[in-house]
């Protein structure tokens, strides 16, 4: 592993955030200079929260602030109405201004919670590239930047080429994508000094053009850095579950759904799953992953406790692990269980089992239900059912409330309104 001279290399290269770089030298030098260095990643407003798979992007600016430079986190007010094709098998339904407007506002939210934002030199920022892009007028953009891209060259990358070899449209809107985001890099050199775009895999196509796209207009030089695809061991995609994506904000994803997330992580994802979302020494984590057999239990529980720290705070993670080891361990209800309220009166008359899973969303659908109740998979106060069909009532409460399970590890507790 080699030894770099700048604090922000040295840091994410041993945990794993680094598939490609465009000069890693020359940024190495850069980033030791002594002088702080603005770096952008930018996130399209497609959904009002960023979920889980954008949490390596969002850790990368983390360790980049921490190192000493200046993250700026570019919000696609603009290009969300392109929609990029990168990673996508189908165009992107177009959002209108008020929803993108809105989107962005919940995502703000997200980044609060991992960086520093203010007006001194290493303080983080937030630009909307819509700012430039409503802007331009396409006939001046076309000759003054056009004429620096090849169509032929665009054609190679894998944000095109998959598109064309699968077979699926590529509309023209979505292969301008590529030109307005190296424009983007562009505008935030002049703006923000920024010398250093970073993002996922599928992105290298982007970035290039953009860094060959300065350096043809005004021969600045810039740098370009992209981080692994992660997936889990067992080759599914990560930031997925049967419920859904594990979205960043609370209001989507409670502390405690967040914390189970990362408790039920596979054995073998969890020492690389401590090294890109926790910041946990890695002599530590060498220890932890050397934890088998029910032991690695203990190691996902740190993971758990110290992912949740850095995005809900100390207390909301100290809180959900005190509410799994009493429902684990003790066999309790907890009161910071995630609950769901159903009138007195329908409790009163009984509802079937089936139907009340799906209500506190444990079950997408009532088909779902009677399958996980079948099969054994569901318990109402911690006993099994008798059928799906069985009616869960008043006399079912316990302290309250009737706590349902499904599985080993998801619970909800039912409350009457």
């Amino acid at each position: 592993m080699p030894k770099f001279r700048s604090e922000f290399l040295d840091v994410i290269v041993p945990r794993g955030f680094v598939h490609q770089c465009t000069d890693e030298a020359g940024l190495d030098a850069r980033l030791a200079a002594g002088v702080p260095v603005p770096a952008y990643i930018g996130f399209d407003c497609t959904a009002d929260s960023l979920h889980v798979g954008s949490l390596v992007q969002i850790m990368l600016l983390r360790h980049f602030q921490k190192s000493g430079h200046k993250p700026i986190v570019l919000m696609g007010g603009g290009t969300t109405r392109v929609g990029d094709p990168s990673g996508k098998d189908e165009s992107r339904q177009l959002l209108s201004d008020a929803q993108i407007a809105a989107n962005m506002a919940g995502i703000r939210r997200v980044f609060e919670r991992f960086l520093s934002f203010g007006p001194g030199p290493t303080d983080a920022v937030m630009a909307n590239n819509a700012d430039w892009l409503d802007r331009l007028n396409y006939i001046d953009f076309l000759r003054e930047f056009g004429r620096h891209f090849s169509v032929n060259r665009m054609l190679t990358f894998d944000s095109v080429k998959l598109r064309l070899e699968r077979e699926q449209p590529l509309s023209f809107l979505e292969f301008n994508y590529m030109v307005l985001q190296a424009y983007d890099f562009l505008e935030l050199g002049r703006r923000q000094g920024c010398a250093l775009q970073m993002g996922a895999s599928d992105q290298w196509g982007n970035i290039v053009c953009g860094v060959e796209l300065a350096r043809r207009v005004e021969g600045r030089e810039l740098f370009g850095l992209t981080t692994p695809l992660i997936t889990l061991a067992s080759g599914a995609k990560m930031g997925k579950t049967a419920q859904g994506a594990v979205w960043l904000n609370e209001d989507r994803v409670s502390p405690w759904d967040y914390w189970q997330f990362w408790r039920n992580t596979e054995d073998a994802d969890v020492g690389r799953f401590l090294r890109l979302f926790t910041e946990l020494p890695l002599d530590e984590i060498a220890r932890l992953e050397l934890l088998g057999g029910a032991e690695v239990n203990e190691a996902k529980k740190i993971l758990a406790n110290e992912a949740t720290r850095v995005l809900h705070g100390e207390t909301a993670a100290r809180e959900a692990a005190e509410t799994a080891r009493r429902t684990f361990e003790e066999g309790q209800a907890a009161d910071t269980l995630p609950s769901v309220t159903v009138p007195a009166s329908e409790l009163e008359a009984g509802i079937p089992a089936f139907a009340l899973f799906v209500r506190a969303g444990l079950a997408a659908s009532n088909g779902e239900a009677r399958r996980l109740i079948k099969g054994g998979g569901a318990r109402v106060n911690d006993e099994p059912l008798a059928g799906e069909t069985e009616s869960i009532g008043r006399a079912h409460l316990r302290g309250g409330a009737i706590k349902l399970t499904a599985g080993k590890k998801r619970h909800v507790l039912v409350r009457a309104a």
